[in-house]
């Protein structure tokens, strides 16, 4: 240890955000604070300063924010992101000669104790401070400095000058800096904008968007979608792989191996004659017609999102002028997929294992950057589980230094770590298994884990009600009211969620087989000709629901989930609220499709700013009901054949100074 490092006495540790040490950037979205803790402490009882610095990328200069004492010597400080980008952030705190002190000049000064010396100390503290202050401050110090020491200044005016603010205010700026201890770490924090907070997605494939049965949709018929998109209140339509589908091995109807001659093929088999990952299905339209959809779109308030899959077929041009990228076996033939017993012959995977992967890594970057030129900046990427982590940190970290606004959402249905893994390097937005997620206490648990813990720092959750590849076995046994269910849950425990139509809408229940949660005639090997006017269909309280989400800023992000106690499994009850309290949701549903539920909620008042002293009313936005509710406790009864949820914008009354009548807190929705 240097001689210099010895003199300083101050330990900074327990730095939070700070994911795994410091390796991997926090997540925050533009306007945020952020908020930073650590513990700051030293040897003895002097006292303490310290200072949250932070900066831009780009930026040189430091800015810096005091941080304040709670207990236990944990120190907290924040400050707000203003553009998107990645921002930097440490801590430097150290003895507080100055402040400690002014601490002592004021127990003496109490006592009645001579403090003649004492004031001697205090000028010498500021002329010190003084030398390393700019011009304009280092004249305010040396006067005062001058007020202390001179004996023609009474002592009581000399302390009087000691102990004010503005002297400890201007002395705090530069008391602490000689022998202050820096943190050896310079922090992260990834900013987004919003839609990387609160987006709601609607998947549709284009070629079932013809009006006439038989016909193949183009790009035309999906902007003739849009106001129905748009209808149900979504902000992202997300399109399945729009490039030209292989021949070689093609898929049939319901997966099955060999494809009659009418059989358009899975759109994730991407590559044939007509082109590869750069290229459109020719059957969809031109790439003007895609640059026409994406304008119409932007009209109606909705971002188009492409789907990325780094994998071809056996006749993607990557195949021929690119064979070092795949791998061979024994006999030159090119490796396909497989999931034994399960052979995907049909699809050749990338061998990111090449020698020559540097080129393979600027390719797949390629891609990506030309259908941002089209005008696309969401993707949603399958399968980034099958693929190197290192890959996606370059690949994301090099986009988002181009293109901030960009946003990935990993479509990555695997292990937990894994799943967290990839959203720690760079994954903006990533599915969950809230599709798999049924009792009261899986939900409770895993949004608990969600939210309410350090992995709230680096992974934005999606939930998803259905896939073109899940429809899990609540949905096909449940009828209707499981899909309102899901709907409501989806929306409300997650800012960020999607579901797959026309399917979902109307609520397409039937599986391939028992035990399956592969649809019948699944969309992803044929076209279908949905009627998304048909009786039935639960497009209306799908709008009514995003319109609420809209309306109500606690659904707006994931952080404030609270969870409530209901004395019934199959009642499930949670919370949302604004920082500030001025707009509160509470939803109760039935988890339970089939019977009617009732129980008593636990309402956990405090955090919702509501008085067990006073009653308050619960305005059921899905039914418009009105209650009054009184403390903590309430009745509440669902009946699924009905309405299986509530969602209540909680309404509390205040007493005006004025007048000794009582009023509800905020409009109304």
């Amino acid at each position: 240890m240097e001689a210099a490092e010895g003199s300083k006495r101050v330990v900074i540790e327990a730095v939070q955000p700070e994911i795994d040490g410091g390796r991997f950037p926090a997540k925050r979205i533009v306007g945020e604070t952020v908020v930073v803790e650590a513990d700051v402490f030293a040897d003895g009882q002097d006292a303490l300063s310290a200072v949250l610095l932070y900066r831009r990328h780009d930026d040189s200069q430091w800015s810096e924010v005091p941080m304040e004492p709670l207990v236990n010597d944990r120190w907290r400080g924040a400050f707000r992101v203003l553009e998107t980008g990645r921002y930097f952030y440490t801590i430097s705190a150290g003895v507080d000669r100055f402040k400690s002190w002014r601490r002592d000049l004021g127990k003496k000064i109490a006592a009645e104790q001579n403090v003649s010396v004492d004031l001697l100390v205090g000028a010498s503290l500021l002329e010190e401070a003084s030398r390393q202050a700019s011009s304009a401050d280092a004249g305010m110090l040396q006067t005062w400095a001058t007020a202390l020491s001179s004996r023609s200044n009474p002592e009581t005016a000399a302390a009087e000058v000691a102990l004010s603010d503005e002297v400890a205010d201007l002395v705090g700026r530069y008391s602490a800096r000689a022998l202050a201890t820096s943190y050896p770490k310079e922090l992260e924090i990834v900013v987004d904008r919003e839609k990387a907070r609160f987006s709601a997605w609607y998947e549709m494939f284009p070629r079932s968007c013809a009006r006439k049965p038989g016909r193949h949709g183009t790009f035309a018929d999906c902007e003739r979608r849009l106001p129905y998109v748009a209808s149900m209140g979504f902000d992202v339509l997300y399109l399945p792989p729009i490039h030209p589908i292989g021949r070689t091995y093609r898929k049939g109807s319901n997966n099955v191996e060999t494809a009659g001659p009418n059989d358009p093929g899975s759109p994730w088999a991407i590559g044939a004659e007509e082109g590869g990952h750069k290229a459109i299905h020719p059957q969809l339209g031109t790439l003007d017609d895609l640059r026409q959809l994406i304008s119409s779109a932007r009209q109606y308030g909705i971002e188009v999102a492409l789907d990325l899959a780094f994998h071809c077929t056996p006749d993607h041009p990557y195949v021929v002028a690119h064979p070092e990228w795949f791998r061979h076996r024994p006999d030159g033939s090119v490796q396909y997929a497989e999931n034994p017993p399960k052979k995907y012959q049909d699809i050749y995977p990338l061998d990111f294992e090449t020698e020559n992967w540097q080129e393979l890594w600027e390719e797949m970057k390629s891609i990506v950057i030309y259908w941002i030129e089209q005008g696309i900046r969401i993707f949603r990427v399958d399968n980034p589980h099958t693929k190197p982590f290192e890959f996606w940190e370059w690949l994301i970290h090099n986009i988002k230094r181009m293109y901030p606004e960009v946003i990935f959402l990993s479509e990555a249905f695997t292990r937990p770590k894994v799943m967290y893994r990839l959203a720690k390097l760079g994954f903006t937005q990533s599915y969950t298994y809230f599709a798999w997620r049924n009792t009261k206490w899986e939900l409770t648990q895993y949004f608990t884990e969600l939210t309410q813990t350090d992995v709230r720092e680096f992974f934005r959750p999606s939930l998803w009600t259905n896939t073109p590849d899940i429809l899990t076995e609540y949905l096909q046994v449940g009828g209707r009211p499981a899909f309102i269910t899901r709907l409501v849950m989806a929306a409300t425990l997650g800012a960020n969620y999607g579901i797959y139509g026309p399917a979902f809408e109307l609520c397409e229940n039937r599986p391939r087989e028992p035990g399956s949660e592969e649809y019948l005639n699944s969309e992803k090997y044929e076209i279908k000709n949905w009627d998304v006017d048909a009786p039935g269909s639960l497009k209306d309280l799908i709008a009514r629901v995003n319109r609420i989400r809209r309306d109500n800023p606690a659904l707006h992000s994931d952080w404030s989930l609270r969870f409530h106690e209901v004395d019934n499994e199959q009642l499930i009850c949670y919370s949302k609220q604004t920082e500030d309290l001025s707009n509160v949701v509470l939803v109760a549903v039935n988890l339970d499709p089939h019977h009617t539920q009732s129980g008593w909620v636990n309402v956990d008042l405090e955090p919702l700013g509501l008085d067990s002293r006073e009653p308050y009313q619960v305005h059921d936005l899905l039914g418009d009901g009105r209650y009054l509710w009184h403390g903590a406790t309430n009745y509440i009864e669902l009946n699924p054949h009905v309405v299986p949820a509530h969602i209540f914008r909680v309404l509390r009354r205040v007493r005006t100074e004025r007048d000794s009548d009582y009023h509800m807190q905020g409009p109304l929705p």
